[in-house]
């Protein structure tokens, strides 16, 4: 299962072990079970300090096992067979089963010891998921640092009874003692503030307690993170604000089009980026959502959503976008129950079903084709009268023989049965009629949505909530700066929030030396 180049890498990791490790395994007659029995077994034999046993246990998910130091309780058990974006995680449970410790703060240690239970994770997880992993081993380290943690990681395509009963229809889906705890993305520090109120309170007033920056940036993507480089190069004090170190670029699946790098993942892109930034003297402030900005004498005021402030002498806005949303009945409702933003995370929830795509661009016309591969049948919503995507792609979807495109198609409502949807209803543009789509699942892909709106009226917006600024990247309003993909500058696009990132940098410093 494993080529000699990953079992030569592996050995070296496993020489960081410095105790005994367990894998016990609970296992039915499935294909995936004789992976997982190949798996563990080739592991194991990488290292003296590595063993393997199965068991018979009815009471457990099978096929499954667990990752424990020898002669303590297990606290992380894989319901999957831990590959794709899930052997990363899959490694580091070893090691850090083996006593190596977690790449985390003192403090974050520290929250996580002081925690009590029981606090029994169960995550829902795709093995195409790249939002997933760090869910997981967020979850994992606290395993491992606490002995009232429990954590269960499912395979939603797996378990698709289970993942069913459950209404998990979307991934990372996390349930604690039993009863749902969090969806989407989330870092070790927000899981942590969400178990413990008394930690965001405290990381809410070390935050105001900072001294003003001469550069704060707001966001961390390719703009932000470039900004934020610059600004440290000019040897000024330089604080990093960011929801998501990497922004949205985490979410792409694959890059082709970055000048000297034929192919990579955005997920790959993103870490790069975050660790250029950790080469410089840059205080980034992560995970934290900014709620408001305004301005307080000669500085700038950023509020954070946990009660915290942080002041400085220029802004940089680099916030991004997200995905777009139709804004029709029934969309929210059945959001993570059978409406979905990305394809390539929870698309496998939907194998051999019914599902549409609505968005006839790039993005929607890719996502369907990916789809058609594992879904019955494809439906691609489209407004206009025509397809909008690259003449290849179409070319492409227009040759898959269980995909159908309806032009002139305006969702107007998602309807669904029993909590999960069952039905997307449509106008025809042209002669009003109106339609029902029976569908099991409907993955929206119509563009972007600039995240601007925790701004309000401080700073210019245009009518599609970007932010106003002219060639040199300022705004309207002294000391204050903007790039990528929440401006109004065209071509949303990697390369280009890179060098407008430098840009806005550059600008920011020409006004410190001039005020």
């Amino acid at each position: 299962m494993l080529d000699a180049n990953i079992k030569s890498q592996l050995q070296a990791y496993f020489a960081k072990i410095a105790r005994p490790v367990e894998f016990k395994a609970v296992l039915d007659d499935s294909e995936t079970a004789r992976n997982i029995d190949e798996l563990l077994k080739e592991v194991a034999a990488l290292s003296p300090l590595l063993s393997y046993s199965t068991l018979n246990d009815g009471n457990t998910r099978q096929p499954s096992f667990t990752i424990s130091a020898k002669g303590t309780k297990a606290g992380v058990r894989f319901a999957c067979l831990p590959m794709g974006h899930e052997f990363t995680g899959f490694i580091l449970a070893i090691l850090q089963a083996g006593g190596h410790p977690p790449r985390i703060t003192d403090e974050q240690r520290t929250q996580i010891q002081r925690l009590k239970g029981p606090l029994n994770f169960e995550i829902f997880i795709s093995l195409s998921c790249h939002n997933c992993p760090e869910v997981v081993q967020a979850l994992n380290t606290m395993a491992f640092l606490n002995s009232d943690v429990k954590v269960t990681v499912i395979d939603g395509a797996l378990f698709q009874q289970e993942a069913g009963d459950r209404r998990v229809m979307a991934v990372p889906t996390v349930f604690l003692n039993g009863e749902a705890f969090l969806s989407g993305r989330h870092e070790l520090t927000e899981i942590i503030e969400k178990l413990d109120s008394s930690a965001a309170a405290e990381a809410a007033a070390e935050l105001t307690a900072k001294a003003p920056f001469d550069v704060l940036v707001v966001g961390a993507g390719p703009a932000g993170a470039t900004a934020a480089i610059y600004a440290a190069r000019k040897g000024v004090r330089t604080g990093m604000l960011a929801e998501r170190p990497g922004g949205q670029v985490t979410e792409t699946v694959d890059i082709e089009n970055f000048t000297s790098i034929k192919r990579q993942t955005g997920a790959d892109l993103a870490t790069n980026m975050m660790q250029h930034v950790g080469e410089y003297n840059i205080d980034v402030m992560a995970p934290k959502r900014a709620a408001g900005v305004d301005r307080v004498g000669d500085l700038w005021r950023v509020k954070t959503e946990d009660g915290g402030e942080v002041k400085t002498k220029t802004l940089i806005i680099a916030t991004g976008a997200r995905w777009k949303k139709l804004g029709v009945p029934g969309e929210s409702e059945y959001t993570g129950k059978g409406v979905a933003y990305c394809p390539h995370c929870d698309g496998p929830f939907f194998k051999g079903k019914r599902i549409a795509v609505v968005g006839g661009g790039n993005s929607g016309v890719e996502a369907a084709i990916d789809l058609a591969g594992i879904c019955a049948h494809v439906t691609v919503i489209q407004r206009r009268d025509h397809l909008v995507a690259d003449k290849v792609l179409q070319e492409k979807l227009r040759s898959l023989p269980n995909v159908d495109i309806r032009f002139n198609a305006q969702t107007t409502s998602l309807e669904g049965v029993d909590g999960r949807l069952s039905t997307l209803r449509y106008k025809d543009r042209t002669s009003g009629d109106e339609w029902a789509l029976p569908v099991d699942g409907c993955f929206v892909q119509i563009g972007l949505q600039p995240n601007t709106e925790w701004i309000g009226n401080e700073i210019e917006r245009n009518a599609f909530g970007e932010l106003v600024v002219n060639s040199r990247c300022e705004s309207a309003y002294p000391g204050v700066f903007a790039a990528g993909d929440c401006t109004n500058v065209p071509y949303k696009q990697i390369v280009v929030a890179l060098g407008e990132g430098a840009k806005a940098s550059l600008s920011a410093f020409d006004y410190l030396i001039r005020h």
